[in-house]
Formats: structure tokens, C-alpha cells, sequence
């Protein structure tokens, strides 16, 4: 159920503002139909959160499409031109560069980087808030970034990870876990993947398909004579679609 100030939402309202079928209106509704209670401060709030998961599950398309290569930390590249490699494998802004042109810059030419699955879901969180921010705000919001882990991220974007949710929504990150992993290949401990909806994940490394297809990846890099099956863990990955908001309309 959805409230805005304490008022039920107009369910047939608010879904006909998307197709059928697509992410957004899979989202929607399922925050609708569900038992759990999201309130949000307007009906723009929730427009914003469900813009915002579409433009994560576009970034994540936009990344499969570009051929963003696999390579764990200690072999990462990136387009020096707008990035300077760390020491651990991570991307830092480059001194002078502009930081919404380059993240664009990523989805733009994505065959000069190369990286884990942690840091591509880093790169979508970023290029979903640049789509969903005027440029001049996603500027000055963030002046410094570093591409690694969602540790390292801008705390306006409030990256948190939630356990035993009522309901996982497109666009939410979810987790593939290889609990029996191959020692020689920790790289396959685990799959990060964007919930595209309809049943299919986005996941660098990868690729696109349904969880059956995640799992069966990760099994073939399980240790030798391993019975125990990769899994998806019952949490999500997400944004404060709320503090990204309320940044917006202070700005």
C-alpha cells in the first residue's frame, strides 16, 4: 500500500501513467499491492523513486550493451583521461575533470574500462542520479567520486542494504551468493545484480537472464566436488530514493 501524508493512493491513477509491462509499472504495483506501508511526503516523491529505478535499470543496460569488461581489482583500467586508478583497483575523478561528463563518459566509450561487479553497480547508482539531477546540481553535489564499492560512495546517495524485505522492486541491487566458491576464483563469491524486472538480472560479468542462469554460472566456478548451489540471498541493495529527493527540491 502506498500513502502520501497519511492518505491511500489512487492505485488505477497512478498506474496508468505507465505501460503495461514495463519496470515502472511492475515497481508500482507492486508497491501497491503489497501488505507492507510506503508513504511518501507527495505523489512526486514516488515519481521521482520510480524514475530513479528506471533510469538504474537503463545504466545497467547501457553497460551490458557497452561491453564493459570483467577484470577483478588488481587487473581494473579506465580511461585516464577522467579517471586516475588507485592502488586497490578503484576509479578516482581526475583532478580538472568535470564529474558529470565523466560518468558519462563511461557509458560512452565503456570498452576503456574494465572492473568487478561491485564498481559497475557503482557506476549505474552514479549515472542514474546524473540522469535524475540537472547537471549543474550533480556537479556541485559531487565534486569528488571514487568508482569501487558503495562504501566509498557520496553519503547523499545513502547506498544501504536491507534483510528480509515484504518486497523487492526493479532497479532494487540484489545478491547471488557462491557460499562454496573455488578458491583459485574469488572473483565468483558472490554476483551483484540489478533486478530489471520481469524476471531478469543485470549482473557485470554475467550478463542478462533469469536467476536459474546466475546461479548456474556461479555453480561452475564452485570448488572441485562442491554440491552446495549458489543462491539468492533475501536482501536488496538500494539508493535513499528519499534524501536524493529532498536534495532535489532544496537545491
Amino acid at each position: 500500500m502506498i500513502y502520501f501524508s497519511g492518505t491511500e493512493a489512487d492505485t488505477q491513477s497512478l498506474l496508468s501513467k505507465y505501460p503495461d509491462g514495463s519496470a515502472e509499472y511492475e515497481a508500482l504495483e507492486k508497491l501497491l499491492r503489497s501488505d507492507e506501508r510506503y508513504v511518501y511526503g507527495s505523489e512526486e516523491e514516488l515519481i521521482f523513486e520510480i524514475s530513479m529505478r528506471r533510469y538504474i535499470i537503463d545504466a545497467s543496460l547501457a553497460l551490458y550493451r557497452g561491453r564493459l569488461a570483467f577484470r577483478i581489482f588488481r587487473k581494473s583500467f579506465c580511461n585516464e583521461a577522467f579517471w586516475e586508478r588507485a592502488a586497490n583497483g578503484g576509479f578516482v575523478l581526475k583532478r580538472g575533470a568535470v564529474p558529470s561528463e565523466a560518468i558519462r563518459e563511461i557509458f560512452r566509450n565503456t570498452r576503456k574500462y574494465g572492473t568487478e561487479c561491485a564498481t559497475a553497480i557503482v557506476m549505474i547508482y552514479y549515472k542514474a542520479v546524473l540522469d535524475a539531477y540537472p547537471e549543474n546540481l550533480f556537479n556541485t553535489s559531487f565534486t569528488t567520486i571514487t568508482l569501487m564499492n558503495w562504501q566509498q560512495m557520496s553519503e547523499l546517495i545513502g547506498v544501504a542494504t536491507y534483510r528480509g524485505l515484504a518486497d523487492y522492486i526493479p532497479g532494487d541491487c540484489r545478491y547471488f551468493r557462491n557460499p562454496d566458491v573455488n578458491p583459485l576464483t574469488p572473483e565468483w563469491q558472490g554476483e551483484n545484480a540489478i533486478d530489471l524486472g520481469g524476471g531478469r538480472y543485470y549482473g557485470h560479468g554475467v550478463g542478462i537472464g533469469g536467476s536459474d542462469r546466475i546461479i548456474a554460472i556461479l555453480n561452475e566456478n564452485r570448488a572441485d566436488g562442491s554440491e552446495v548451489s549458489a543462491y539468492l540471498m533475501d536482501t536488496a541493495t538500494r539508493p535513499d530514493f528519499k534524501r536524493l529527493y529532498r536534495h532535489l527540491q532544496q537545491a
